[in-house]
């Protein structure tokens, strides 16, 4: 398992060491002990698979309070997933990171709690799995706006197809500063 840090501190790439022959291949996709290695030790309560089309794009999502950690992949097809780092008095607050996911390099994306996370879906079709360290709380489901300025996500679409709730979600500057997670150093 190879661990890769992002320009954004806390969330990481994983790589899998995948083994294969004619039959096929087998990979880890989580292993607690050898992310403790690398300072990691989430616990997880929770585990989701969603199905996309081409062009959508979830997110971006995050829960306050009740933060979830999520440790993210895609079983099947492709999407560019994106962590945006909101934590009142973070010194990275506002920033923003991404990587391609797919099937095919089987990468996970650690994504810490206290970050907001969406991802949009390249090919005709994606499978998405994700882990997360708190279970749902309707009351505490937050969303922020996909393309505020003040972000400025480069997202790879330029017409996605939404949700209600992802298509109404307010800017950053607009939300309470009591309905945002806070950085602890």
């Amino acid at each position: 398992m190879k661990v890769v840090e992002t320009d954004l501190p806390g969330c990481l790439l994983i790589e899998p060491q995948v083994f294969g022959d004619d039959r096929g291949w087998f990979y880890e996709s989580f292993n607690a002990d050898k992310l403790a290695q690398h300072g990691l030790a989430p616990k997880f309560v929770q585990g989701n698979v969603s199905s996309s089309a081409r062009g959508v794009l979830r997110g971006l999502h995050y829960q306050w309070p009740k933060p979830q950690g999520k440790y993210v992949s895609v079983i099947d097809g492709e999407v560019w997933d994106v962590a945006v780092d909101i934590r009142r008095g973070s010194p990275t607050f506002g920033r923003w990171t991404a990587a391609i996911l797919s099937g095919e390099n089987k990468r996970h994306f650690w994504i810490p709690e206290g970050f907001a996370h969406g991802f949009a879906v390249l090919s005709e079709r994606a499978t998405f799995a994700y882990l997360c360290t708190q279970t749902y709380d309707r009351q505490a489901d937050a969303a922020i706006r996909w393309n505020d300025a003040r972000l400025a996500v480069d997202w790879p679409l330029g017409d996605p197809v939404l949700s209600d709730k992802d298509a109404r979600a307010p800017l950053l500057d607009d939300i309470a500063e009591d309905r945002l997670p806070v950085y602890r150093p």
